[in-house]
């Protein structure tokens, strides 16, 4: 059930943000769902690839492709008016995803009974691998390799979970860690917390 929770809300938020950064971008309506479609499964695709496991193709996603598809084609209709005020809300989905996607990162590799630190690459690639495959598509510099915090909140969930300070059975603590996540990934955008840049003499 938390796994079906947390899998449908990050594909939901990647969805979103993936749309909204193709329209910034002018792609055209193919472009929007590709980058829609990149941001919500290409995490996943990710993990499974540096882990050695089988990668399910998108047609066989099941309902949560149509929950993709469902989540482009709302914003791709909205109107422009609409879609001006909800530009300013791509963080907040692009934290949702980040939160969402690494708690299931997490629980997929502890499935496994894989060890801490496989957990914590699972929650990394998993939470940030779609936000960075939307970035590298729509031709911008992915927010892990510039001085944000983005990587840092998949990395405490993997170790919250790997080193079970959360149950993973339990239902309120995998929740209030998604809300915890969410919120700290939002406050270091509006904080504007960074990490240390080393910058060369010119």
């Amino acid at each position: 059930m938390e796994w079906d929770f947390f899998n449908s809300m990050a594909i939901i938020a990647f969805a979103f943000s993936g749309a909204i950064v193709a329209l910034q971008e002018k792609y055209d309506i193919f472009g929007v769902y590709v980058l829609g479609l990149a941001a919500s499964f290409g995490g996943g695709y990710i993990r499974c690839v540096l882990m050695g496991l089988p990668v399910k193709p998108i047609w066989e996603q099941g309902s949560l492709l149509y929950i993709a598809l469902v989540a482009i084609t709302i914003i791709y209709m909205l109107p422009k008016k609409w879609l001006d005020s909800w530009n300013r809300w791509n963080d907040f989905f692009d934290a949702v995803g980040l939160s969402a996607f690494a708690i299931q990162g997490a629980i997929f590799a502890l499935s496994f009974h894989l060890p801490l630190g496989a957990v914590i690459l699972s929650s990394i690639v998993t939470g940030i691998g779609g936000g960075m495959l939307r970035d590298v598509l729509a031709r911008r510099k992915p927010m892990i390799l510039q001085q944000e915090i983005y990587a840092v909140w998949a990395i405490l969930v993997g170790v919250v979970i790997g080193l079970r300070w959360v149950d993973p059975n339990n239902v309120v603590e995998l929740y209030s860690l998604f809300v915890v996540v969410t919120i700290l990934r939002m406050l270091s955008i509006v904080y504007k917390w960074h990490l240390r840049l080393r910058e060369l003499p010119n």
